[in-house]
Order: structure tokens, then sequence, then C-alpha cells
């Protein structure tokens, strides 16, 4: 891979394992309420969405509005995972703290800014993005799959997005990403990647893909991360 100058993380699914533990308490939560879900269903119908997507999927899914309930338990778990926090991905809390100081570095997701940032403190990664921490549904008009929030956390970070990396694991997120014109790496690590997560990428036109953390800093010709 050519020489970069800056690199954009997604957040949910490539550095927090919140995708796998959202749908499974989502995949309980529908069939609680009537519509039977397996966790794979969640994660083959709703990872990457969020806001009015999400609700809008589930209402396709189930073919009706979600009752009150959904909502009022869905705001239940956001509060308690926001408090007691959720695991990394595997190998992003050393790979991240093995990054140049110097190299510009940002986080751009579809979630609130207050989510990524109490998770990052909950990680022990509260100072390794600075204030380069960007929300799809606070900084830009359009979210993903649109590339705005690319392309805004690298004018931010001062980078060419051309000379840019987005580590990604969504298609809706790697839709996005490609769009940008940034290189894109493909993470199909973390525990809600099933098999065929990195054929599913492949077919978006994500050309780099790795399985772990210790193969995105081969790609980047950094040294490999401890774990």
């Amino acid at each position: 891979m050519t020489r970069f100058d800056a690199i954009i993380f997604d957040f949910d699914g490539v550095l927090l394992e919140s995708e796998f533990e959202g749908s499974t308490i989502l995949a309980k939560l529908l069939t609680d309420l009537g519509h039977p879900h397996e966790v794979e269903d969640a994660l083959k119908n709703y990872v990457g969405l969020s806001g009015k997507h999400f609700i809008a999927a589930v209402e396709r899914r189930i073919g009706a509005e979600p009752p009150p309930e959904f909502h009022r338990r869905m705001k239940a778990e956001g509060a308690r995972a926001m408090q007691e926090g959720i695991e990394a991905v595997a190998g992003a809390i050393d790979f991240v703290r093995s990054l140049p100081a110097e190299l510009p570095k940002a986080v751009a997701s579809s979630s609130s800014t207050q989510w990524i940032r109490t998770h990052l403190e909950h990680l022990g990664l509260s100072g390794a993005f600075g204030d380069h921490i960007y929300s799809g549904h606070e900084h830009v008009e359009r979210g993903k799959p649109a590339p705005d929030i690319y392309l805004y956390a690298a004018a931010q970070l001062g980078a060419d997005i051309r000379r840019s990396v987005i580590i990604e694991d969504s298609e809706v997120g790697a839709t996005g990403a490609l769009a940008s014109g940034a290189t894109v790496i493909g993470l199909a690590a973390g525990e809600h990647c099933l098999d065929g997560h990195a054929d599913m990428l492949r077919a978006l036109g994500v050309e780099h893909i790795a399985h772990s953390f210790d193969e995105v800093a081969r790609l980047l010709g950094l040294a490999q991360t401890s774990r």
C-alpha cells in the first residue's frame, strides 16, 4: 500500500464490539415482541444503520412500526452499555496505541459523539484522537452511505482524502468510504463478521481486506500490534 497521510476509523464494529452485542440484544427484543429474529438476522439486516434508516429497516422487516416498548427498551439498553462499557474488537486498543503520535487520525461514525467518547474512555483511548471525533448525525447533513462524514473528517485533519486510509467493516460504511476517494481497508475482525463478510466487502469494491489488526498493520507497513 502506498504511503498515507491520515487514518480514519469507523467505530462500531471496528474499534468496539457493539455490532455483535447490539445485534444480540436487538434479536432478543424483537423476538420478545413477537417478531422472531436470530442474531444472524439482526447482523444481516441492521448493521451499519442508525437513526431513521435503522427504524425504517426494522419496519420493513417486521411489517409495522415498532411499538413504544421497542423504543423504551432500546433506550434502556443503550444507557446500560454507556455505563458498563463494551469490549474492544480484538487488537484494536494495541493498534491505536501503536500509531505514531504525529500521524493525523480521527473517528468518523454514525454514532453520537457522546457514545464514541464514552466508550473510548472505557477502552482507555480517551486521548487517542484528540478533538477529531465526528458523527454523521452531528457534523454533516448526509450520513453514511454518503461519503460526507469522511470528507469532513479529512478536512478537519488537514489531510487529502485521496491520501488517507479509512478502516470500515459494514456495507453501509464501506460504500461511503469508497465514494470518498480514500483507500479503504475492509476489516472483518469483529464477532459480528459472519462467513462471507470479506466477500461482501470485496463485492463492493474494497480491495484491501484484513481479518485482524495485525493484518491492518502489515497493509499499512506499520509494526505489528502485540496481540
